[in-house]
């Protein structure tokens, strides 16, 4: 796990989705088959991190239960361990009990979209295991007073509940949530000021890609947003950013070791 703390480069997270809208070769076999193989594809690719989901996280998805969630993931994490044993996996859930059961299985991290404010007993997972845990900013509903003073808050609302638990700060992440209780404009606020979130003191993994925010900027579908997401993650980077989680993980591996060396360079 030192690669998450202690390395100057940024990381690329790559998403690799274990939900049945994901494969469409049937089975679970086959699908696990085929998710490995992307996984594989992408650590090629040069990502860090592979991120495993079991329920759609984009807006109006289908509520999964933790028991079709697990039942989804850990055939999936098993078989990256045996086939990936040195790839880094975290478990992208609110749920602490996929949580949970993901980390027995061989998992590395906790990736909750609701920085441990759905699952009172996420935080106390985390701590148990003494894992990585990525807090994200999350609402049920857009009622801001001032937007970025209420992201900033919110986060730390979503720290002290880790502390409380008995998770250490140095294993704490914060990610702004793009695209979560968030209208265009205030997609484009908190990305124009992540400096603020990277200000906190913790590493902050951005999460932009192919999202709705860039689609509606370029008028494209997601599967033509490549372009926008490298353009979020440049700005990520120079706002201070320390890992990108994305899907087209060659072209913004690509992007990250070219900001990382203009950014880095001496003198």
């Amino acid at each position: 796990m030192s690669l998450l703390m202690d390395n100057p480069r940024t990381l690329v997270m790559g998403i690799l989705n274990a939900t049945p809208d994901s494969f469409s070769d049937g089975g679970r076999y086959e699908a696990v088959e085929a998710a490995v193989q992307h996984a594989k594809q992408m650590v090629e690719d040069g990502a860090d991190v592979l991120d495993i989901g079991g329920e759609s996280t984009r807006p109006g998805a289908t509520y999964v239960s933790a028991e079709e969630e697990i039942r989804r993931i850990i055939p999936l994490i098993k078989a990256l361990r045996k086939e990936l044993p040195h790839a880094i996996l975290s478990i992208d859930t609110y749920k602490a009990e996929t949580a949970r059961k993901a980390l027995e299985a061989g998992a590395h991290i906790i990736n909750d979209i609701w920085g441990l404010k759905y699952d009172p007993q996420m935080a106390y997972v985390a701590a148990q295991f003494n894992c990585p845990v990525i807090l994200s900013h999350n609402r049920n509903e857009r009622n801001y007073t001032d937007m970025l003073t209420d992201v900033v808050d919110d986060l730390l609302a979503s720290v002290q509940l880790a502390k409380a638990a008995g998770v250490k700060a140095d294993k704490i992440w914060l990610d702004p949530g793009i695209g979560f209780a968030k209208t265009y404009e205030d997609n484009l606020l908190v990305m124009k000021h992540l400096d603020q979130i990277c200000a906190l003191g913790y590493p902050v993994l951005l999460g932009t890609s192919r999202k709705r925010f860039i689609q509606q900027a370029l008028q494209v579908t997601a599967q033509d947003a490549v372009e926008g997401t490298c353009a979020t993650v440049a700005l990520g980077i120079m706002k201070g950013c320390r890992m990108v989680r994305v899907h087209d993980v060659l072209q913004v591996k690509r992007t990250v070791l070219m900001m990382d060396a203009m950014l880095q360079v001496n003198g």
